[in-house]
């Protein structure tokens, strides 16, 4: 791994390109291997949709801390450290990173606290599912390896080392979904099928895969640290930024990036809180939680299939944007935009075209059905 000024500027928009494609082929993979999860424990007897309303229901308190970290985060700390790196100011890019982590470490800490001691009010009162209280308490200890995970992909990222954040969302993913199949069976083995116990299981499996991706994202880090060192060496110490200025500096980026991505999970925050508490009424408990479980557990992953596609432009965008602008370079920046807009359009028309044709003939349906 070299980043020596003359490896910068060769092959640059091979390297954006491959970034590009390695990441989207990593979304595909984390889709398939999601579907082939949800496909088990839909299936799954004892499971079901019972099951999913269950897991789903703490997996998306869960999902609304994961949406700040897996997007705001590492898109703020790749812009900062990709246009230090693009300066020659790798020290300086190297300090982001070590402040970065201290703080969303501490963050991170934080939001498990609170999940964690908060788990009884929240199934209780907030989803009305209290089978979830466990679920959401080993759930917990995620949010902070999540946090710090999100800074190690920043500044990769950065570096245009989008291997690493593939490779580890990829690794993260196809490990839950075996652990997921494993220690739901050894619930279901030793409880006799009991749905509460195989669901918080199911969980444990989304926890233990998270600390190994970034297990993974640790090692990517120490085997490359000693080339990041060398490269310091090469350059001259500078008067970098204070720390205050430096973690002001990721929070004003990192909010408004991250403001899309905690919408669309307070949307699915909202429907775990209203969904089950508004048809239990009309079609009892346990139907309306596996209603949730239809809803959370099959439309969701289905309808946002085509969005979990343009992460690999957002993230291999961003840096490499970010970059060229730090040596204005114009022309670069809009050949870069200018692909990622035509290779967006592409995907997009065609799943639009496809949605407004579902939407067409379920809403031909409901018409019919009403009059």
């Amino acid at each position: 791994m070299q980043f020596d000024a003359q490896n910068k500027t060769k092959g640059k928009n091979e390297t954006f390109l491959q970034g590009i494609l390695i990441l989207m082929f990593s979304q595909i993979i984390i889709k398939i291997m999601g579907l082939v999860q949800s496909l088990y424990l839909t299936n799954r007897n004892g499971f079901g949709d019972k099951g999913n309303a269950i897991y789903m229901g703490s997996y998306q308190i869960y999902a609304l801390l994961l949406s700040v970290s897996s997007i705001g985060i590492p898109t703020a700390i790749s812009k900062l450290v990709s246009e230090r790196i693009a300066i020659g100011d790798n020290n300086g890019a190297h300090k982001i990173f070590k402040v970065a982590m201290i703080t969303f470490g501490m963050i991170g800490i934080l939001g498990t606290l609170l999940l964690f001691f908060g788990a009884d009010a929240i199934s209780r009162y907030w989803i009305e599912i209290p089978e979830s209280k466990h679920s959401l308490m080993i759930l917990a200890p995620a949010v902070f390896f999540v946090s710090i995970a999100s800074v190690f992909r920043g500044y990769f990222s950065g570096m245009q080392k989008m291997r690493a954040t593939a490779n580890s969302q990829s690794i993260e993913q196809f490990l839950k979904t075996i652990f997921t199949i494993i220690f739901v069976e050894m619930a279901a083995f030793y409880t006799m099928n009991n749905t509460t116990y195989m669901a918080a299981m199911a969980t444990v499996a989304t926890s233990f895969s998270i600390l190994l991706g970034f297990v993974y994202l640790f090692k990517f880090y120490i085997d490359e640290r000693k080339y990041i060192s060398i490269v310091n060496i090469n350059y001259s110490e500078k008067k970098g930024e204070s720390i205050r200025k430096i973690v002001k500096t990721i929070l004003w980026l990192s909010i408004p990036i991250s403001l899309t991505a905690i919408l669309t999970s307070v949307i699915k925050l909202v429907d775990s809180f209203t969904v089950v508490k508004i048809l239990k009424p009309i079609l009892g408990e346990e139907v309306a939680k596996a209603k949730y479980g239809i809803l959370s557990a099959k439309a969701d992953i289905l309808a946002t299939l085509p969005l979990s596609l343009n992460v690999a432009f957002t993230t291999a965008l961003v840096p490499a944007i970010s970059a060229a602008n730090a040596k204005d370079d114009d022309k670069t920046i809009n050949k870069r935009i200018s692909l990622s807009l035509l290779l967006c359009l592409i995907i997009g028309l065609p799943c639009t075209v496809r949605n407004v044709c579902v939407f067409k003939r379920n809403f031909n349906a409901f018409i019919s059905i009403c009059f």
